[in-house]
């Protein structure tokens, strides 16, 4: 009777040790999957910000409309547009007596404002230098007699762009080195449970790769399950914010959101595994003596 109560007790050490096992392994990848979560919406409320960068590239007077849709055409088909809009005096002084709310026009007797091109950049041509050299090159065109933009604006988005991602960075990085000991620290205590067995296996003549290997299929196994229900807590996380975070964050990314998953996948998998090799092979190593310290 005392045999099978031992034997019961044990089961129930075991299975318990495996559960507490998964569930840490679990907190800790959906915190990393938050963390890979806000990078992917860094990324693109980054390029939103950066895309809504251009120029309001100001034409002559009386440029022909030949000429004004030839320079638009020009400038749609390069690398750094992302898109194009005519502006004719008329829009110009429309959007002007919006913002000043009068009709300056009126009161002129006439309408100062020149055509214009308002051009807006691909994310990847927002940096200063690409900016310096855009306008160079606009600066060139015969229908061209200036380009308008917020100079110091672009200056401090970039900055200020440089600042947040360096903190995401070192943000990510930590908590990457805290998962990694938070996972790796819960294998060596489950592996330290099973020490006697495994120097039992030893003295009865297991060879180190038969130990080693159910040991390793468990820590697949764990990786794999932690990494679903990650997951899974993510997907309820996503459920119920989508409504109150829509249009802060977007989870319309599937490609994006596919990746993350692999990744946390990926990570689970390789952590356990390298962990529980490393763990194992303390126990493989040590002296009988020793396991009792």
């Amino acid at each position: 009777m005392s045999a099978k109560n031992d034997k019961k007790i044990s089961r129930r050490r075991l299975r318990s040790s495996y559960i507490t096992s998964v569930i840490s392994i679990s907190l800790v990848l959906f915190l990393l999957g938050i963390m890979g979560l806000l990078i992917i919406n860094g990324r693109m409320i980054n390029q939103t910000v950066r895309e809504s960068i251009g120029f309001n590239v100001i034409l002559k007077e009386n440029i022909k409309d030949a000429d004004i849709f030839q320079l638009q055409k020009i400038l749609d088909a390069k690398p750094y547009t992302l898109s194009t809009q005519y502006i004719t005096k008329e829009q110009a002084a429309l959007e002007t007596e919006q913002l000043v709310g009068s009709d300056f026009v009126e009161f002129l007797g006439y309408n100062p404002l020149p055509p214009s091109i308002r051009l807006r950049l691909n994310a990847s041509y927002t940096r200063p230098d690409s900016v310096v050299f855009i306008e160079e090159e606009i600066m060139k065109y015969d229908q061209v007699i200036d380009l308008v933009y917020k100079k110091t604006l672009l200056y401090a988005i970039n900055e200020n762009i440089r600042k947040i991602s360096l903190v995401i960075l070192g943000f990510s990085v930590l908590l990457t080195l805290v998962a990694i000991t938070l996972i790796n620290n819960t294998i060596r205590l489950s592996i330290y449970s099973k020490r006697f067995i495994i120097n039992t296996m030893q003295l009865v003549g297991a060879t180190r790769g038969f130990i080693r290997r159910p040991f390793l299929y468990k820590s697949v196994a764990n990786g794999l399950i932690g990494s679903l229900i990650a997951m899974g807590l993510i997907s309820v996380l996503i459920y119920f914010t989508y409504e109150e975070l829509d249009g802060i964050i977007t989870f319309r990314d599937v490609e994006m959101m596919s990746l993350l998953g692999i990744s946390l996948l990926v990570i689970s998998i390789v952590i356990n595994w390298i962990s529980t090799f490393f763990a194992v092979n303390k126990y493989l190593n040590i002296k009988t003596d020793n396991l009792y310290y």
